[in-house]
């Protein structure tokens, strides 16, 4: 990512400054450092006597004024020392180090800036180290550049927090950071880790945009007003964060983890389609890796009565463990995972697994099963996707838990209006009651299958369609051989042509008799076809069979289309 751009060489400060080492061909500003009080010289190329004298100056709560100065690591200590108060610890009052340019390690550690702290348009060649640093007024790092890591954690803003248009090359920790006014991070670019957890925000109204090549980790955070989100990056990390009011997450790319997270207020968590108006230009070039769409992986030990996803995907989420599935809102292009393609064999026949959607719990379990470990989501997998915890099942979760998780998703969904999706859900559902040893009885698990192997529980219209047709067939073969009396008398026509005097007489055949009985029957209609005993018994059968295996195709696909 790149750095803001500095000022012109040729554009003089606003301030009083150095000079030194201007050159009128090269360099006609030089040194932009502001004039340290009663000299004419910045802190970096003052004298060793009047350095002696300036610092001789300083004391606890001082002012201090260091605008587009270089200041070197071991200056930067002589001047905190001086500020030292009883506590051992430096307190500075308004602090001004705008355009200023640290070399080498900036120790802030334990600071307290009492009233305005500016350090716009800043570079930090190396370390920047602020942790349980105190910022009582505002604290502006518009612009600022950290060449490596920066360290804000347990950092106490009591005033605005405002960081704009900032880069960070290296990681950047706000660990348990406390920001009791606004935090504002717009324009923000992470080329590491951003690190925020256990972090509160008190007031921010909005975080973000943020463009972050690694992680942004929220782990544990709290936010006490709504807010708004809005991050594109590789990964984000909500683990056990706290939203205390209404939230609204607006990501790009990201791998998001929601395992634990308290949602006290309704949360929408959405993919963004379109950058970020206020992002960094090369946002995309930092993301290139990333991955397309924003993929939930957890939203264990979530109560998701709060929680809305909209056009995320939900391929390898894990489902287990949250409470309230039921209320869920799922809504736009929201992706699951589907069943391995291609066919397979089952004993010695090849078979298909029926194309639906399926959870990573399924996937899991399956895997677990068979020893399958087909390839990551979103690849054509030949064989179940094995989960963290493969291949042990004591870990993986059993059918009777998924079957449960598909049942409440299933309703999440027909609240929804997804009649289609919650048929798959409800396939699922079947499919795992039917496998379910422990918890579903016996009776119940050959019932199913029978469902399962007639008309796929009544979602699979060409699996019915074919069990017809192939009753029917049998039924008029039934009849041809044994349902229709070999004296039945021919059904006739009789009469005389005018013309010719002749007598007609057409007659029907036992295959004609048999197709009409097999098709009243479909319909639930007596022939009235003079039949054996045979016969009387195969029509009953037909006229119960065939109607239920009809009527479950209507319904499959009724299920299918209904919206």
């Amino acid at each position: 990512m790149t750095s803001p751009t500095p000022e012109p060489s040729t554009t003089p400060p606003a301030w009083p400054h150095c000079g030194h080492g201007a050159d009128l061909a090269g360099d006609p500003v030089g040194c932009r450092g502001i004039y340290v009080t009663g000299h004419t010289a910045c802190l970096a190329h003052l004298e060793q006597a009047g350095l002696n004298a300036y610092l001789d100056t300083l004391h606890p709560g001082a002012d201090i004024d260091h605008r587009g100065t270089h200041i070197e690591a071991h200056r930067l200590n002589q001047i905190l020392d001086k500020l030292r108060d009883t506590t051992g610890q430096p307190n500075l009052g308004d602090a001004r180090f705008d355009g200023a340019a640290f070399s080498g390690y900036a120790r802030f550690g334990r600071v307290t800036f009492t009233g305005q702290t500016s350090f716009r348009r800043a570079t930090f060649s190396r370390y920047a180290w602020f942790d349980g640093v105190t910022f009582t007024g505002d604290a502006l790092f518009g612009g600022v550049t950290f060449t490596g890591d920066a360290r804000f954690d347990r950092a106490a803003f009591t005033g605005d927090a405002v960081f704009v248009g900032v880069a960070f090359s290296g990681d950047a920790r706000f660990d348990r950071a406390a920001f009791t006014g606004n935090a504002v991070f717009v324009g923000v670019a992470f080329s590491g880790d951003a690190l925020f957890g256990g972090a509160r925000f008190e007031a921010a109204s909005r975080l973000g945009p943020l463009v972050c090549g690694g992680t942004v980790d929220l782990s544990g955070a709290v936010f006490g007003v709504p807010v708004m989100v809005e991050v594109a990056a590789a990964q984000v990390l909500l683990l056990r964060t706290r939203w205390e009011s209404t939230a609204a997450l607006r990501l790009r790319y990201a791998e998001v983890d929601l395992a634990g997270a308290v949602l006290e207020y309704p949360v929408t968590l959405a993919a963004e389609p379109t950058p970020f108006p206020d992002a960094p230009e090369d946002w995309a070039d930092e993301l290139a890796s990333a991955g397309p769409g924003v993929r939930i992986s957890s939203v264990s030990g979530v109560d998701a009565a709060h929680l809305t996803l909209i056009d995320v995907d939900l391929t390898s989420c894990r489902f287990a463990g949250a409470v309230h599935l039921d209320q869920l809102r799922i809504d736009g292009r929201t992706t699951f995972d589907r069943p391995p393609a291609g066919w397979h064999r089952r004993g010695p026949l090849p078979v298909r697994w029926s194309r639906r959607r399926v959870l990573a719990e399924e996937q899991h379990w399956r895997a677990a099963v068979t020893g399958g470990a087909g390839p990551g989501p979103g690849l054509a997998a030949t064989s179940w996707r094995p989960g963290p915890h493969h291949p042990g099942l004591t870990r993986t979760p059993g059918p009777e838990t998924i079957a449960a998780l598909y049942r409440q998703l299933r309703k999440a969904l027909e609240d929804g209006k997804n009649e289609p999706g919650a048929a798959d859900f409800y396939y699922g559902e079947c499919e795992m009651r039917r496998h379910d040893t422990t918890g579903t009885a016996r009776a119940e698990r050959w019932l199913l299958a029978v469902y399962w192997a007639v008309s796929g529980y009544g979602l699979r219209a060409s699996r019915a369609l074919a069990w017809l047709g192939a009753a029917m067939a049998a039924t008029v073969v039934a009849l041809m051989l044994w349902g229709i009396p070999a004296d039945d008398p021919k059904p006739t026509t009789a009469g005389r042509q005018v013309e010719t005097g002749r007598q007609l007489a057409l007659t029907t055949d036992r295959f004609e008799k048999a197709l009409r009985v097999v098709i009243n029957s479909t319909v639930f209609r007596s022939s009235g076809q003079n039949l054996t005993t045979t016969g009387t018994y195969t029509e009953m059968t037909s006229r119960f069979t065939e109607p239920v295996l009809l009527t479950l195709a209507v319904l499959a696909v009724r299920a299918r289309v209904k919206r």
